[in-house]
């Protein structure tokens, strides 16, 4: 029972879906939510799944694409794109760490994030839209936990960058354990959607590697930068690891324009 409340709290922290009345909340129970960061990202994945698949019946690939698109954002609130936001203009606009955490704070969005968000919108929907039907429905299966444990894995292995903030009940160092658990969520989605015919093994794989590296180069520049991760860092490492995997996956198809 505990352990699905974790889970619920963790859905209620990232999205806008209800959630029972019996689950309460403590502040605490966050430091342990992490654990289902990818699970929350699999009901947003099924729900842009079933969107794209549902629209894909009467609508053209690249429509299909931007319902879904916009079915994540209005599911999660834009958190994770709000984030990406703040950390490009705190990146892009701060010479020094107290200015990029302050500007990152900062509720206005500058030229930077709003750059960054346009151009982040226009990759995922135009890679999704290149994919096959079916491959984009695993790709959205797929991305979105495994987008989430690139993320998660800062909370593992970084250290908090403030004092305070709206990720610092987050901040608590993961155990193995609980890492594990996030990773294995993924690894039984990968698997299934092998199985399902939706991906193939070299799909999982590419879109395993993309995540890795959006999550390390990304880590790698806010430890040089801020000292630290913030919670708007968690969602620009979630934000970039999803178009990475899209890519990943459309890489695998062999559609290069110079193929």
């Amino acid at each position: 029972m505990h352990q699905l409340r974790l889970f619920f709290v963790a859905l209620q922290f990232f999205t806008r879906l209800p959630i029972p009345r019996w689950v309460g909340f403590e502040a605490a129970w966050l430091n342990h939510a992490s654990r289902y960061f990818p699970l929350v990202g699999l009901v947003v994945g099924a729900i842009a799944a079933a969107v794209y698949a549902a629209a894909g019946l009467f609508l053209p690939a690249p429509v299909a694409a931007v319902l879904a698109t916009a079915a994540t954002i209005y599911i999660t609130g834009a958190f994770h794109e709000d984030g990406f936001a703040d950390t490009c203009d705190g990146l892009g606009g701060g010479m020094t760490r107290e200015r990029a955490l302050e500007i990152m704070k900062d509720s206005r969005v500058g030229a930077y994030g709003a750059i960054g968000v346009v151009c982040i919108l226009i990759a995922k929907c135009t890679t999704l839209a290149m994919l096959p039907p079916s491959s984009a429905i695993g790709a959205l299966l797929l991305a979105h936990p495994l987008s989430r444990l690139a993320a998660t894995s800062l909370i593992w292995k970084m250290e908090y960058a403030r004092a305070e903030g709206k990720a610092k009940p987050l901040a608590q160092r993961m155990s193995k354990g609980e890492f594990a658990i996030a990773f294995a969520t993924v690894l039984l989605a990968a698997a299934a959607l092998v199985v399902l015919g939706l991906l193939s093994v070299a799909a999982c794989a590419a879109a395993l590697l993309a995540a890795t590296l959006a999550a390390l180069w990304l880590a790698r520049k806010f430890a040089r930068r801020l000292g630290g991760y913030t919670g708007d860092c968690l969602g620009a490492v979630q934000q970039l690891a999803e178009v990475f995997i899209y890519m990943a996956v459309l890489a695998t198809l062999g559609q290069g324009t110079l193929a």
